[in-house]
């Protein structure tokens, strides 16, 4: 990796993304044999610094820092000095004081990794800023495709849902294009926006389109927390109208791949039969989070030790 922090994908080259995933294949192999250990971070300290609630991000980042032989503490933004004012800058300044090496942050702000990364020392990684890029929860998502298929290249993947304020479609977007797979998307028109298309997305006119031939169907959560009201009419006509169902995968490959960066509103974005039947890749999915942020964390300590 050229840069001291993982701010997104948009920027990442492919080479850079294949280095993190073979990795990541690496690691996540050591976690299926039960090996747990590591020394790559032996002697250095993570913080993860969460504007947001988090359940899968921040776990699987402590115990990635963890198994690599970190010491983690976890801060929440609700406990911490920015009740009483204190700025995300000087909130860096301080942790940067208190020679930390990695600051992994969410923030509901786009931007606000960059921000950080501009004013500490510290390696900064991006776990989800805003509604601009999730890059960890794209690499693992890539993870476990390259797992099930050997390769990324040539795969058609259909991404359903709430696209517009979804950071994880976005990343997808941008490491699966670099990587050479098709990547076709299908929302209600008022949670699809503008310029994906410019992007490299294929916007389809219905969910059969969209999954027609596809190897990776994934759904994606409908962010009520994200929405002002009126994107559409009722959960269940957006089931009805825009989720994932048995009849749909029909039009995918046969045995195509289920996948869902969670946590999953059942019936909502997937039927329960998708969520929990054998070509759901979702539980898989945890498993790859923690491999895949194992592999960043190593390959951000290596550049600076080579450095």
């Amino acid at each position: 990796m050229k840069e001291k922090d993982l701010l997104g994908l948009l920027h990442l080259s492919a080479e850079e993304i294949d280095e993190i995933l073979s990795l990541g294949l690496e690691m996540k192999r050591r976690l299926k044999s039960g090996d747990k250990t590591g020394s790559a971070l032996a002697g250095k300290s993570a913080v993860t610094l969460f504007y947001e609630n988090s359940t899968r991000t921040r776990t699987s980042f402590e115990l990635a820092a963890k198994f690599l032989g970190a010491q983690v503490v976890n801060i929440a933004a609700s406990s911490s000095s920015v009740q009483k004012g204190e700025t995300l800058v000087d909130t860096g300044k301080t942790l940067d004081a208190m020679k930390n090496d990695f600051i992994i942050i969410r923030h509901p702000m786009g931007g606000a990794p960059k921000l950080l990364a501009e004013t500490v020392k510290a390696h900064v990684v991006n776990a989800g800023d805003g509604m601009n890029e999730h890059p960890t929860q794209a690499l693992l998502d890539m993870l476990t495709m390259r797992e099930n298929f050997g390769r990324i290249e040539g795969l058609k993947v259909a991404i359903l849902g709430d696209i517009r304020h979804s950071r994880v479609a976005k990343s997808n977007l941008f490491g699966l294009k670099k990587l050479g797979a098709e990547v076709s998307m299908y929302a209600p028109r008022t949670l699809i926006p503008e310029g994906l298309d410019r992007m490299g997305a294929k916007i389809c006119s219905s969910r059969e389109e969209a999954v027609e031939g596809a190897d990776v169907v994934m759904g994606l959560r409908i962010q009520l927390e994200r929405q002002k009201g009126g994107n559409f009419p009722s959960l269940g006509e957006y089931a009805k109208y825009y989720g994932a169902n048995e009849e749909l995968m029909k039009y995918a490959k046969p045995g195509a791949l289920v996948m869902h960066p969670g946590p999953v509103n059942r019936g909502v974005e997937l039927t329960c039969g998708l969520i929990d039947g054998e070509t759901s890749r979702i539980e898989e999915q945890v498993l790859s989070g923690v491999a895949v942020r194992m592999a960043v964390l190593s390959l951000l300590a290596k550049e600076e030790t080579a450095c």
